[in-house]
């Protein structure tokens, strides 16, 4: 393949390195108002009165908002396809807050210090209600979190929220009851993770203003731009039609933008004003009203025979939504989804799983979207029935991995259609070292390595849901324009699907031209989650390129004065294949705006009825010391079977990035709520992600299958990696120490205190 599988350079690279603006900070017009919002200083609280009148008379306000002031419709900030599984329990503003730092009142200003002393000018006097806070008692609590009457779930989820269940559900195969009552040995134990922040660079912004027309124009960092119009159409209560979403580039969003955050502020401040308002969340806000990771509890129970091959697993999950159920039924699905499958020769397994609401913030995406969860329980279950069976987890895993061919029951019953993970553990396990490492080594100081290993899955895109569509020209002098509805995140998907585009057109990478998400002109697309773009959008793009190739040839047979069948394509020209004579394609792209009746575009869709899944495995090396519980992270050596990378430095980086946000959660990343509902970390002062200091060396490598059903065999990356160095470090710190953590992050404090604890 010419462009497909090379590493060619970004095609914003030099945009973004010499810094020219292209952020939506940079491009906001410099008159735009400043918004900002009242947040609650109670986790349960009704707003009996609320006093704007002092803040109003501060020099350069505009506009102060309450409850009483905005359009009182129902919704979700989830973008997700509609009908979305999120419930509808949002309001712009509401006399209810349902957690620290939920929105009381909307200030908007001609400056920021004139906005935030306005700020402080108001006055509420809040009902203080007592709080759930605590999620394993959340669930038929009689607190009610959501007891409005208009409370609405469009999907059935098995959401109520007179039992504050923001979903429900259980799925079965086989008599799992039985087949872990005849095994010969059964772990059973519960893991905790919390809720992790995304800490993209670029926090939440927004600016909006109005158009010549009378319609609101809204230019997001944002993940899902077609998702943001429905969204704000519904919470103002006007057509989508008076609505357009631009995309600019994006600074990180890691899933955190495929929520509304910062949307819908500027927004309403701009239908009040008809003034240009921009809302730039600060670090702060970012940490203490956003949407992290799920904070979940997974009780695991698996049976095996004294062989060591695994009969049957069951999951049960207890997923903390918070205030709002953003992506709470969704989530909690692919904790078992992809969880189970890794070892689909079970003959039996259950999930069952609840979503509860709960006085704290909400919840939503972030990449891995609960498959991350359910990965650190179940690969930590099978390390500890490795440890019960006195077998290498290398192994154990060997002997009951999905292989190339195996039915999924855990995965919707889908086929391993493309599969080498058994390679992938294989040389993620020679590259550790495994055999001469495992289990540990005592350091000449004293100081312990061990080695830990895991594997995981995900999927590519949504099966039988997601849409994704490009539409793609040509143009005079023959370059081309692929104009794409999937928002570029800094993932590079702008250079992967022009890379798609030109190996499918013969032509060079430099010929296409990206135009990013515009909601008035781009083709729709469902946005950038799910691992899709590749694989979903990838295979639009085939299919524009090829309706796009045979438009060119009848219109060049056409013109060579010949029957279309008589013609190919070869990249540079159409040409009649018995007698060599032909057209270019620069005078393709020139003679057909010149008195012509045929147009040379194309747009096509592309949704798929399977999601394949890539795989990954990952063997981590550590140094424990064992004084003062102190983790190095000395190796991580991951591979990933992603089919056919299309651009292997992109790829390399996307593994690289995840395993980074992996080790995060597994060693450093902490959320803690006091006993009113307050988090401590609320900047990065006080929340620490690791540096490239603390990751020692990463090392990546590819094992690629091919997959039919994807453009040019592949299959998606962007969220399985980081997956695997939670369960990975949890085993290897066992190994070094004895210590079994089964609630991250597993920090100093926990292995010396489980240092004591096996010694006494």
């Amino acid at each position: 393949m010419k462009t497909v599988n090379q590493p060619v350079r970004k095609k914003d690279a030099m945009a973004l390195v010499t810094g020219k603006p292209v952020y939506t900070d940079d491009l906001a017009p410099k008159d735009c108002l400043v918004v900002k919002v009242l947040r609650s200083p109670h986790a349960h609280a009704k707003i009996l009165e609320i006093d704007t009148s002092v803040a109003e008379k501060v020099p350069d306000i505009v506009c102060v908002l309450t409850y009483k002031d905005v359009p009182q419709n129902r919704f979700t900030m989830a973008g997700q396809t509609y009908p979305e599984p999120s419930p509808y329990d949002r309001l712009i503003l509401e006399d209810r807050v349902r957690f620290v730092g939920d929105a009381v009142a909307i200030v908007a200003g001609e400056t920021e210090k004139a906005v935030e002393k306005a700020l402080r000018c108001i006055r509420v006097k809040y009902e203080v209600l007592e709080p759930v806070l605590d999620f394993r008692q959340a669930k038929d609590n009689p607190i009610l979190i959501h007891p409005e009457e208009n409370w609405e779930s469009l999907c059935p989820v098995g959401a109520d929220n007179q039992r504050n269940l923001c979903a429900s559900g259980l799925e079965e195969h086989g008599d799992i009851d039985r087949v872990l009552a005849e095994s010969d040995v059964v772990i059973e134990q519960t893991y905790h993770t919390k809720a992790n922040q995304q800490t993209m660079m670029e926090t939440f912004r927004t600016y909006t203003t109005m158009d010549t027309y009378g319609r609101l124009e809204v230019v997001s960092a944002t993940q899902v731009p077609f998702h943001v119009r429905r969204i704000l159409a519904r919470a103002l209560d006007i057509p989508k039609s008076k609505v357009r979403v631009i995309k600019p580039r994006i600074g990180g969003g890691f899933g955190a933008k495929q929520t509304l955050i910062a949307e819908i502020y500027p927004a309403i401040v701009t239908m009040k004003t008809g003034r240009p308002a921009k809302m730039i969340y600060t670090r702060e806000e970012s940490m203490i009203a956003s949407t992290p990771r799920h904070e979940m509890e997974i009780k695991v129970r698996i049976g095996a025979d004294k062989e060591g091959y695994i009969h049957g697993i069951e999951v049960k999950t207890l997923s903390n939504t918070g205030a709002y159920g953003e992506h709470g039924p969704t989530t909690v699905g692919l904790s078992g989804h992809k969880s189970i499958p890794l070892y689909s020769k079970a003959e039996a397994f259950r999930f069952q799983y609840d979503v509860v609401y709960t006085n704290k913030m909400s919840a939503g995406a972030y990449r891995g979207y609960g498959a991350t969860q359910g990965i650190f329980a179940v690969e930590s279950a099978v390390n500890e029935l490795a440890v019960k069976l006195n077998m290498d987890p290398v192994k154990l895993r060997e002997m009951n991995l999905t292989r190339e061919g195996d039915v999924m029951h855990g995965y919707y019953g889908e086929t391993a259609s493309s599969c080498t993970l058994d390679r992938c553990l294989e040389r993620a396990a020679e590259m550790i070292g495994w055999k001469d490492k495992y289990p540990s080594r005592v350091m000449p100081d004293g100081k312990v390595r061990g080695v830990g290993i895991a594997m995981a899955m995900q999927g590519s895109g949504i099966s039988n849901l997601d849409t994704g569509s490009v539409s793609l020209k040509i143009n005079d002098d023959g370059f081309y324009t692929l104009s794409i509805g999937a928002a570029d995140m800094g993932t590079g998907c702008d250079t992967v699907l022009a890379q798609i585009a030109a190996e499918a057109l013969d032509c060079s990478y430099d010929d296409i031209i990206v135009h990013g998400v515009d909601t008035d002109i781009s083709p729709y697309d469902t946005g950038s989650y799910a691992s899709s773009t590749t694989y979903v959008t990838g295979m639009a793009t085939v299919k524009a390129c090829e309706t796009l190739i045979g438009k060119m040839k009848a219109f060049g047979a056409k013109k060579l004065g010949c029957m279309v069948e008589e013609v190919d394509f070869d990249g540079d020209r159409v040409f009649v294949v018995a007698d060599g004579r032909s057209i270019s394609r620069k005078d393709l792209g020139n003679v057909v705006m010149c008195a012509s009746k045929d147009a040379l575009y194309a747009t096509e869709a592309h949704s798929s009825p399977v999601s394949p899944p890539p795989f990954m495995a990952g063997a981590v090396e550590v140094e424990v010391d064992l004084e003062t519980g102190t983790v190095k992270l000395v190796d991580y050596a991951a591979v990933v079977d992603c089919g056919t990378p299309i651009n292997p430095n992109l790829a390399r980086v996307q593994v690289e990035g995840g395993l980074v946000q992996g080790i995060g959660m597994a060693l450093y990343e902490d959320i803690i709520y006091d006993e009113r509902g307050y988090v401590a970390e609320n900047s990065l002062m006080q929340y620490k992600i690791p540096t490239r200091l603390d990751m020692g060396k990463l090392r990546v490598e590819f094992d690629s299958s091919y997959e039919q059903t994807g453009p040019f065999g592949a299959k998606s990356i962007g969220e399985i990696v980081i997956n695997t160095p939670s369960p990975a470090i949890a085993q290897a710190v066992y190994n070094a120490t004895g210590v079994r953590i089964r609630e991250l992050p597993i920090t100093p404090e926990k292995i010396v205190m489980g240092i004591l604890e096996r010694e006494n």
